[in-house]
This record gives structure tokens, sequence and C-alpha cells, in this order.
């Protein structure tokens, strides 16, 4: 059967395993996708539609802030695109974060656009990138989330 030859194939990060071999994938494939909502969901070993463990999907734990950040520079390395989606990338507290690795592609649900669009705009990729080193070192989402409201409220003054 015909078909087209020069088709892009792309690979969705979803699960830990993914993320880990990044790399590798990369080799496969022409770009990655990354899925918040499950990869959250299975590094960190908690449904988040069960309201009885639902409090501790916090996509601001630090191993997904390290996952994400192997992922983006294994695909930089190949240089393939990245995008990511699920609620993360329209939460603007986390966009400092996703900026700091990279990230440009962003799909959400379209209320969040203004807001997150609003802030891209007045944040430094530079900034970000050293939010992020800063933050890789921080052992508690908890202490994460403080530096980057901090970050976001001396961005706020600024503007």
């Amino acid at each position: 059967r015909p078909f087209v030859e020069n088709l892009s194939l792309g690979c969705m990060i979803e699960v830990p395993s993914a993320a880990l071999i990044a790399d590798l994938l990369a080799k496969e494939v022409d770009f990655f996708s990354i899925g918040t909502n499950d990869l959250v969901q299975y590094t960190l070993a908690v449904d988040r539609d069960n309201e009885a463990v639902a409090d501790l999907f916090t996509p601001l734990h630090p191993a997904i802030i390290r996952l994400l950040d192997q992922i983006t520079k294994s695909a930089k390395e190949a240089n393939l695109d990245v995008s990511i989606c699920g609620e993360m990338a329209g939460e603007p507290l986390n966009i400092p974060i996703l900026i700091g690795c990279g990230l440009t592609r962003f799909s959400m649900n379209p209320v969040s656009i203004p807001v997150v669009k609003d802030l891209i705009c007045r944040t430094s990729a530079k900034a970000c990138k050293e939010l992020l080193e800063e933050v890789k070192s921080l052992p508690t989402h908890a202490e994460i989330e403080d530096r980057i409201m901090s970050f976001l409220r001396a961005l706020n003054q600024d503007t």
C-alpha cells in the first residue's frame, strides 16, 4: 500500500521507563511529546483519580523535575523537537521549570493559554534555566514550590 515515506515518527514519553531511556529512543524518532499526567502518576505511583491519595500527585516533585530535564537534554542532543502536554503544561507555577528545561511547545486547555502566554512573554529563558539548576538540588516539592513562588513574585514586581 502506498504511504508517505517522509512521515515524522514521534514518541510519547509517559512512563518512567521511557524517560530513563530517552537518549536511546531519541535515535529512533523525529520528536518527543511528554505526557505529564501519566508521567507524574506512574513515576510517583499515585493514582490522580483516587481521592485517598490524589493530594500526593505533585508535578513539582524532585523526581519529575529531574526526569523532565533528562528527557529534554536527550532530545536536544539528538536535535529533536519536544512538546509537553497534560495539566502540568497549563499551570503557571510549572512554567518557569518547563522553560528552564528548554521546552517551547506546550499543549494545554484553551482557558490556560492567556495566563501562560503572559508569563512566558515576561520570563527570561536564562533566568528559568538558573532556577531549574537551583531547584534540582532541593529535596522536597514544598521547597521547590516555595522557590518558584519566590521567583514568580520577583517577576511580578519587575513588571
